[in-house]
């Protein structure tokens, strides 16, 4: 899973498995005129609003979201937009999917399968944009790879080695709740004879068979907890903990397949125009993202995109591990020459060898007007004083104007609003924008709910491509802080991080705001106005 750092099922509990993130909480109801000011009463959300949350309006209905349905319908009706190419740096997206149809960019100066670079670029038959990482999939996250190439004395190695050695410990443990688990959940699907069950198809279940029972109780008190989708999280979980044994923190793993050295900037034009990789169904992230920024409105098909007059340009450089620094630099500037005017960054990483190439691509971004949208990590920690690569700042000293970092919000107003997995950060987070249960688009003509600062990222990219639409002569860094001025100011006590520290939602970022569409777009009108 293409995850900054996975979302998953991570406590057991005796046979109980918890995942506080993905319960589906009570929504609160309330007086939203002194939202902050009175004790919250709460009544359960239904699915039709659960599924689209993230469009929905804090007064209205009293769902922390962002204010989408509302912009549409008082600031967007009637009038036309020009159309924002939004470059998606990601795992590979499902460019077939039938809710991104008519929305994903072609490279009207290359002939497709001709196996010629028409347009003279560099790549080609980059006809849809373009995969930097040829055939790979799975890769080392980056500690890995420090520990790989050896003790050099540093403290960097020392730091990388400790915590290999940790994090393969904490595996090892969670190995055989993982294999319980999946056992359980084969045991289920073989007598149900189906592959996706229901908390009802469990307790209905009668049989004299004590390991099937036994499976039984696992699963219903797993469905119980984790409400919706609690399969596509004991997925997650299994893949997750397999991934990282055999893949992320394994030392005699490499993945590499483009033939490039990842450590110099020699070569630039290896990969392929393949955008969707060599098997869609690992491109789940990146049309994920993709859904949430520019799925269709209004066909009864999945969820919402939040921006109508978009088309994605998909650039494939994140893996199931941690990206190269190198794929990352150069993916933000073919997506930047490419014409896009927003760049999606659901990834990041604790280490990061090559930084420089990172920040000068993110400079030659902001020499191009171009914004980057970043997810800030799910790592539930203060990225001010543990950084999660790549940052717009060195040593204190933001670097550029044209990053914007986002936090996670959950759907439940109160002390749980910040997700908790999500990072934070006084002045390394910029906003938050909704990450919980998120539902869009997944390869093969799927949707499924989803979470992270990765979902939190693409609701945040599409509220700024609505600006860069309907006010195109606003600046990157003009959209940034419209994003940033316009949200919703919170200023509720929230918990954060694993330490569940509570603190006024004020700290958790710079701005101290939820992003708003509505006001967003009056902002902009506002601006380009003076």
């Amino acid at each position: 899973m293409k995850l900054i750092k996975p979302i998953f099922i991570s406590a057991l509990m005796a046979i109980a498995l918890s995942s506080c993130n993905s319960t589906i909480a009570p929504i609160m109801s309330t007086n939203p005129a002194n939202i902050d000011k009175q004790a919250l009463k709460t009544s359960p959300i239904k699915e039709t609003d659960l599924q689209r949350w993230s469009h929905l309006d804090l007064a209205k209905d009293t769902i922390p979201g962002m204010s989408v349905d509302k912009a549409y319908a008082e600031l967007l009706k009637g009038k036309k937009g020009t159309t924002v190419i939004v470059g998606v740096i990601d795992s590979g997206v499902d460019i077939d999917h039938e809710d991104l149809k008519g929305k994903i960019w072609t490279n009207k100066k290359e002939i497709a399968g001709n196996k010629i670079d028409d347009d003279k670029n560099g790549y080609v038959d980059d006809v849809h944009g373009w995969n930097f990482l040829g055939d790979a999939t799975d890769e080392n996250l980056e500690l890995t790879r420090i520990v790989k190439k050896g003790d050099d004395g540093s403290e960097i190695y020392r730091r990388a080695k400790a915590e290999l050695d940790k994090k393969l410990a904490e595996m090892m443990q969670q190995k055989p709740q993982v294999d319980m688990i999946d056992k359980a959940d084969k045991d289920i699907k073989k007598y149900l004879k189906k592959e996706i069950y229901t908390i009802e198809d469990l307790k209905k279940i009668s049989t004299t068979d004590a390991e099937l029972n036994k499976s039984k109780t696992i699963m219903t008190s797993i469905a119980t907890q984790a409400g919706v989708g609690f399969q596509d999280e004991i997925k997650s979980y299994v893949d997750y903990v397999y991934g990282q044994v055999n893949y992320n923190l394994n030392v005699n793993f490499s993945g590499r397949k483009t033939g490039d050295n990842p450590e110099n900037m020699d070569s630039k034009f290896y990969g392929n125009g393949n955008v969707k990789g060599p098997d869609v169904a690992d491109a789940e992230h990146g049309t994920h993202v993709s859904g949430i920024i520019a799925q269709l409105r209004g066909n009864n098909k999945g969820g919402d995109g939040v921006a109508n007059n978009v088309v994605i340009l998909p650039v494939r450089a994140v893996p199931n591990g941690d990206e190269y620094d190198k794929d990352i630099a150069l993916a933000i500037r073919y997506a930047v020459d490419n014409g896009a005017k927003v760049i999606n960054g659901s990834f990041g990483k604790d280490y990061s060898p090559h930084t420089q190439w990172v920040f000068d691509a993110i400079k030659y971004a902001e020499s191009k007007d171009v914004l980057i949208v970043h997810a800030a990590g799910n790592d539930s920690k203060n990225i001010d004083i543990a950084p999660n690569f790549p940052t717009d700042e060195k040593n204190g000293t933001e670097l550029s104007d044209n990053l914007i970092t986002i936090g996670a919000l959950n759907f439940e107003y109160g002390s749980k609003l910040v997700a908790d997995f999500s990072n934070f950060g006084a002045n390394n987070v910029d906003v938050f924008s909704p990450g919980v249960k998120i539902y869009a688009t997944v390869p093969n003509m799927k949707y499924k709910y989803e979470n992270g600062t990765s979902m939190a990222a693409p609701n945040a990219a599409g509220v700024a491509a609505l600006v860069r639409s309907y006010y195109p002569t606003l600046t990157a860094s003009q959209v940034k802080h419209i994003l940033m001025d316009s949200g919703t100011a919170i200023s509720t006590e929230v918990i954060l991080g694993e330490e569940k520290a509570k603190a006024s939602f004020t700290t958790a970022s710079k701005s101290g705001r939820i992003v708003n569409a509505y006001n967003a777009l009056i902002m902009a009108g506002q601006m380009v106005k003076k």
